[in-house]
């Protein structure tokens, strides 16, 4: 399918074919197919780099009002941002945590682009701009299933079928185990493919080698570490180098492209990236120069020393500016390595010729636990630049680990299923009480019709869903009612709980978080919350 034959604006096809897109992907011709320009409601679930993003502004372009993209992290809310505000006689604003337009003005957009917690922000103080929304395009929608942004992103998606109806609502996921189920909460029509515009072979290093998933093996010898050195990190270097230093390797297809190196903190991020300073990477002065001028932070400093010796790190900690020249120069190849934390395989649109996952564990209150295959599966995707590569490759580094189990945890396992993270009493409270508090519900009736939009009771399995959701609500005005009177009491391990034996306060941000945002204060005002809450659910 061409997109010549588009129901578009003359400028705006003359946009995409300036930048080369010509013929659709086979997903984004099933979507079209499915009627994205026609208003149809659509989950699409392809895996990375597959083009959900034209799918996405294909539904916004072509709507009969307002359009709102909705994002997870603020670093992609930037990327989306620049990408809608090159379309000609598109205008965009933006709303996030660190970067947003007064809402006078967001209302005056074609698109609005937003992570889910200003959404829901927007909501709840009654922004015009919401209720003329024609369309609303949400970007890595399985993020229902996260712990931290999950509750958020699906109170706010029932919400806003319940203020707008008609609004169409298009989905764009990762490949998960049950994207039937999404689409069914959301009375979408599914598009499902695993094609993808470059192969992707995954593989374990062990032993001086790389197994991959086709049967191949590549050696890559990694030097005997001295005394003080971690094994990981230095078979992760030999990764890098093999693969980003053309004279390092005999492979032709392999040596000369760029590398992707994941870890599970930002400090693991600064460190790497200073350990592969020495790899012989290639750098740029310019753009440490750059980073210098954007803002001399301390971490900037760092950064720029780093870029000057072919690598540089990524996370959240760092400016949006430091960021965005980062993934300009890795995409532009101006950098030989990326030394990142998982937040860069959330939708951000830097591709590279290997990906190396160094940590498949991260410390989460318990104890170090294995990634989610889902997670790990995204970083994977990031492999493979179109245009620029004849494959990808995904390697994840053994270290301390059995190859065999991380080949079968992670190289053959299928994505997990995206649930609903409601069915924890406290984030389930935390919304209850949000509601409550801020007059957008006034009684059960109110917290049954809000609470029945949700993915949550959509899914639920019980004989008699209706009654489920009644005992969720009840369980989550318990809580309330006792949070009312006595605070949560931390524990060793770093569990907060209630002191009747009362479910965990989820570690990233939880029941409390919650209370702080519907109360405005913490102490006293969190037992006044729970008290009102109280009074008004004494009546129907």
């Amino acid at each position: 399918m061409r997109v010549a034959d588009l129901p578009l604006p003359a400028a705006v096809r003359d946009h995409l074919a300036d930048r080369g897109v010509e013929t659709l992907y086979p997903p984004q011709a099933a979507a079209v197919e499915a009627g994205v320009c026609e208003g149809a409601r659509l989950v699409v679930a392809v895996p990375t780099a597959s083009g959900k993003t034209l799918v996405g502004q294909l539904a916004l372009l072509t709507a009969d009002g307002p359009g709102l993209y909705i994002v997870p992290l603020r670093a992609l809310a930037r990327e989306k941002y620049e990408e809608l505000a090159a379309l000609p006689g598109v205008s965009v604003g933006i709303s996030t945590g660190d970067l947003a337009d007064p809402e006078d003005e967001l209302a005056g957009n074609d698109v609005v682009v937003a992570t889910s917690e200003k959404v829901d922000s927007a909501i709840r103080n009654g922004a015009p701009w919401v209720e003329d929304l024609a369309c609303v395009v949400v970007d890595e929608i399985h993020l229902l299933g996260s712990e931290g942004r999950g509750p958020t992103l699906e109170v706010t998606l029932a919400t806003l079928r319940r203020r707008t109806p008609d609004v169409q609502i298009v989905g764009l996921s990762a490949t998960v185990a049950n994207p039937a189920a999404v689409a069914g909460w959301l009375d979408a029509d599914l598009v499902a493919d695993d094609w993808r515009p470059v192969d992707l072979r995954v593989g374990v290093h062990a032993a001086d080698e790389v197994r991959f998933d086709d049967g191949t093996t590549h050696p890559v010898p990694v030097p005997v570490p001295g005394p003080d050195a971690d094994d990981a990190t230095e078979a992760t270097a030999a990764l890098v180098r093999d693969v980003a230093v053309p004279e390092s390797g005999d492979d032709s297809e392999t040596e000369g492209g760029g590398a992707l190196a994941f870890v599970r903190s930002r400090r693991e991020a600064e460190a790497l990236a200073d350990r592969l300073r020495t790899e012989g990477l290639p750098g740029d002065d310019g753009v440490a120069d750059d980073v210098l001028a954007a803002g001399a932070t301390a971490t900037g400093e760092r950064l720029a020393d780093c870029l000057r010796d072919g690598v540089a790190f990524h996370h959240a900690g760092l400016r949006s500016t430091h960021r965005q020249m980062v993934e300009a120069a890795f995409r532009d190849r101006r950098i030989g390595a990326v030394c990142a934390t998982p937040t860069l395989a959330a939708g951000v649109n830097v591709p590279a010729r290997r990906v190396v996952v160094r940590d498949q564990r991260r410390f989460d209150g318990d104890g170090m636990t294995p990634l989610p295959v889902l997670e790990v599966h995204q970083m994977c995707g990031r492999a493979g630049r179109p245009g620029l590569d004849p494959y990808g490759e995904a390697v994840l580094v053994a270290g301390d680990e059995d190859p065999d189990d991380l080949r079968e945890r992670y190289v053959d396992a299928a994505p997990e299923a995206v649930e609903s993270q409601l069915t924890d009493v406290s984030a389930l409270g935390t919304h209850v009480l949000s509601a409550l508090a801020s007059g957008f519900a006034g009684s059960r009736t109110d917290l049954r019709d809000l609470f029945g939009a949700t993915f949550y009771a959509h899914g639920a399995s019980a004989d008699d869903p209706a009654a489920a959701l009644d005992g969720a609500l009840d369980d989550a005005l318990d809580d309330l009612a006792e949070m009312g009177h006595g605070r949560p009491e931390r524990r060793a391990g770093g569990h907060a709980r209630r002191r009747a034996g009362v479910a965990p306060v989820s570690q990233s941000g939880g029941r409390r978080a919650g209370r702080r945002r519907a109360t405005g204060d913490g102490g006293d005002g969190r037992a006044d919350a729970a008290d009102r809450a109280r009074t008004r659910l004494s009546h129907p």
